[in-house]
């Protein structure tokens, strides 16, 4: 279950933060010992941060300004927004997530545990039983980043088409970033409207400020092998599969957002406000064969059994309006921007660009 965190080491190797260490695959066999249905709950609480922080990074970085290009010019730009987590997503109550009986705290004074954004100090232990109540395994949380941003790229273009509007595509082929690691891709598309130049006459002429409503879509794939072995000394109940190399995590993040834009160029300086709306999604899972321990034979040796599949998360994430403010700013060629949005999540989004033309 815990391999869904490798999703966060990718974006802190990619954007130069400092994960925690010691994520290992030896940490991903220790949280899948829990029944699938409690790993994925878990799963869902630990990230909780990286769901709702990706899925506002996703959403961000779109416009800096209302006015839409002009004909055939063009931009292209890279940006990376920082969600802040707030302080009550730093950390959760094991006690509170619907655990089932069979997994329990360990110490039962100690139930708060990090999530990925919160401290790094050690996660509590929690101890699985049987039906019997017998006890099986132990194992700990893992302990948080200690980070308490969630990163997210945009790399997009930007094309000025008739009639006040304008089109931007977003994309990153799938890239490869080692076994350890894995790959990652990225796709989406954006439409604004200026509106002024939509109203015959001179009204546009006239108007102090620029108005625009843009709509956004933005998809995130992330995918990982993985090693999890059977437990050491442990054998596989009768007809279980052996094959463990099917195993691997794959993680599809996906954003809309849609605001209205009203910017004022001065000079080469354009100020901007939008207020909209937005939402994310998360579809992940663990894929493949996992080997969890869920009794002993009669010589009181562990056994285990194959779960296929074990952990799927579909959710939506983020719902809810947003406010954004920040400028964009012309030199000749060179575009810098950068942007400060106020929702659940609040997030400071920065980035350069390279473009032809207004």
């Amino acid at each position: 279950m815990n391999t869904i965190i490798k999703t966060s080491i990718a974006f802190a190797l990619l954007f130069s933060l400092n994960a925690a260490p010691g994520y290992a695959q030896s940490e991903v066999s220790d949280l899948i010992k829990s029944s699938p249905a409690d790993a994925t709950k878990l799963a869902q609480a630990y990230l909780k941060p990286l769901f709702k922080g990706l899925g506002t990074g996703l959403n961000s970085g779109w416009n800096n300004t209302a006015h839409s290009k002009n004909l055939l010019r063009f931009d292209l730009r890279f940006g990376v927004t920082g969600a802040v987590v707030p302080q009550k997503d730093e950390s959760f109550n094991v006690t509170n997530i619907g655990l089932s009986n069979n997994v329990r705290p360990t110490n039962s004074a100690q139930v708060v545990t990090p999530t990925l954004a919160g401290p790094s100090s050690r996660g509590v232990g929690l101890s699985v039983y049987d039906s019997s109540n017998r006890l099986l395994e132990t194992f700990s949380m893992p302990e948080g980043t200690g980070i308490g941003l969630i990163p997210a790229p945009q790399l997009q273009g930007s094309i000025g088409l008739p009639r006040g509007l304008e089109f931007t595509l977003r994309a990153m082929p799938k890239i490869s970033l080692g076994d350890d690691v894995g790959s990652i891709g990225m796709v989406g598309a954006g439409l604004k409207v200026e509106i002024l130049p939509l109203i015959s006459g001179v009204v546009d002429k006239i108007t102090p400020v620029d108005i625009a409503v843009a709509l956004g879509y933005t998809q995130f794939n992330f995918s990982v092998p993985l090693e999890v072995n059977a437990p050491s000394g442990a054998s596989p109940t009768p007809g279980q599969s052996t094959d463990f190399s099917n195993q691997r995590i794959d993680a599809k993040f996906s954003g809309i957002n849609s605001e209205v834009i009203i910017s004022k160029r001065l000079l080469v300086f354009t100020p901007f406000l939008s207020l909209g709306y937005h939402s994310a999604k998360t579809d992940a899972g663990l894929k493949g064969n996992y080997p969890i321990v869920s009794g002993a034979d009669l010589l009181g040796r562990p056994t285990y059994t194959v779960f296929t599949d074990p952990v799927t998360i579909k959710q939506t994430d983020i719902s809810g309006f947003r406010t954004n403010i920040g400028f964009q700013l012309n030199l000749a060629f060179f575009r810098i921007y950068g942007s400060y949005s106020m929702a659940e999540y609040n997030a400071f989004n920065g980035g350069i660009g390279f473009g032809l033309g207004k």
